[in-house]
């Protein structure tokens, strides 16, 4: 077990140097257009391919860093750039952490491949969890798996939102009823392979943020998926039903369904994209008030100003403390007994909602207007408090952590 650190070993500084560096001369560049055209950036996705960043092989040496480090600090980089590319970049690692959480070794390697393409196809994936009515409450999802023993093929049917690269994905790995009466506890998680006829895209939301990255509906009508698409496998399926359903009779401890355990893996990561946004609106502010004069001094000669900044970096630096822990904590197969990824992302999120808000008032006039970039990171920010479970919904996973209450 790697012990826990502060510092980046050099390796990591290299990685770390190398992603601010495409961060810088390609994700930024290409911000202002690609939030204003609210589209996918593929020529920056494939720019990402082609040097290395958007794929398996630098995701899979990130993901199993023993520091836990190597995550959180290649989310913080690319979201520094632009939040909305990024994700557009990043996006796919969702749906490899559902595979990885929940597959078996034959299906991460079948995959997860799949999902990446190469630098000449590139290919992007989707987690499809939400649906129109089951956000947060994961227990009234609708959309049912049938399972077909003639043909030992599921039957798939319902429709899902919020779904980031939805429609569009190659692969698509979604979360499905398969025992109505377990509630959560029923859930499972497939493979949809790519042109499987009866997934389709429905509605493509025009979103407030993240306007470079897609968000749509997908809808599923009788798509049929051959057994060996369901994670895990089906004599896995059946034990832990099985478990949970002696579990409910005796009123026994809660078991975890799918989409919760890709969610709990990924809580920190989004915490280190809230980082990134955080810090790149924060270090905009300190340039502008460093050579913003009025009444003949800098601005930041001001203390309403300078306590700002002040407060800024120091819940920044907090962020991502608690950050780290969690990413350490996670890949060091420490069980988050306070909720420490629930935490981090509640943190890291309002940090960011807050930072990018100062740094519009530090920026006055000029902070509102598309001029200046701090208008588009606040409007992005807005995202982190909501995707991925929400902060009042980090909050009762952390009291309920801690008390061990059934608290609603």
């Amino acid at each position: 077990m790697a012990e826990f650190t502060m510092e980046l070993n050099d390796e990591q500084k290299e990685v770390r140097d190398w992603l601010h560096g495409f961060a810088a001369d390609v994700i930024r560049p290409a911000a202002a257009e690609w939030d204003e055209r609210e589209e996918t950036p593929w020529p920056v996705i494939q720019e990402a391919a082609k040097v290395g960043i958007y794929s398996l092989d630098f995701y899979a040496q990130q993901y199993f860093d023993p520091t836990g480090l190597g995550i959180p600090m290649a989310m913080e980089e690319l979201f520094w750039g632009d939040a909305g590319i990024a994700l557009s970049i990043v996006g796919t690692g969702l749906a490899a952490v559902g595979v990885l959480a929940n597959g078996t070794e034959e299906q991460i390697g079948t995959w997860i491949p799949q999902m990446y393409g190469d630098a000449n196809d590139v290919k992007v994936a989707a987690f499809c969890s939400s649906e129109p009515d089951a956000g947060s409450d994961v227990a009234s999802m609708r959309t049912r798996a049938v399972y077909d023993e003639a043909k030992d093929e599921w039957v798939l049917n319902g429709t899902k939102t919020w779904a980031t690269n939805g429609g569009i994905a190659n692969v698509h790995v979604v979360v499905a009823v398969v025992d109505p009466e377990l509630g959560s506890k029923g859930h499972a998680s497939f493979i949809v392979p790519p042109g499987t006829p009866g997934l389709s895209q429905g509605q493509k939301f025009k979103k407030h943020g993240i306007r470079a990255s897609h968000t749509a509906e997908v809808v599923l009508e009788d798509a049929r998926v051959p057994g060996s698409c369901l994670l895990g496998g089906k004599e896995k399926l059946d034990e832990r039903l099985a478990r949970a359903r002696e579990r409910a009779k005796k009123g026994g401890e809660r078991v975890k369904n799918a989409a919760m355990a890709t969610f709990e893996a990924s809580r920190p990561a989004v915490a280190a994209m809230a980082v990134g946004t955080a810090r790149a609106a924060y270090e905009v502010a300190l340039e502008y008030a460093t050579t913003r004069e009025q009444f003949g001094r800098p601005i930041i000669d001001n203390q309403g100003v300078a306590f700002q900044l002040a407060d800024m970096r120091t819940s920044i630096d907090a962020a991502r403390l608690l950050t780290w822990r969690a990413s350490w904590m996670a890949v060091n197969g420490k069980q988050f007994t306070a909720a420490e990824g629930s935490m981090s992302k509640l943190f890291a999120s309002e940090t960011a909602k807050k930072v990018t808000a100062q740094a519009i008032q530090i920026l006055g006039g000029n902070g509102y207007t598309r001029e200046y970039p701090v208008e588009r990171m606040h409007r992005d920010a807005a995202i982190y408090t909501i995707f991925e479970g929400t902060s009042e919904i980090q909050r009762l996973v952390i009291a309920r952590t801690l008390s061990g209450m059934p608290i609603r």
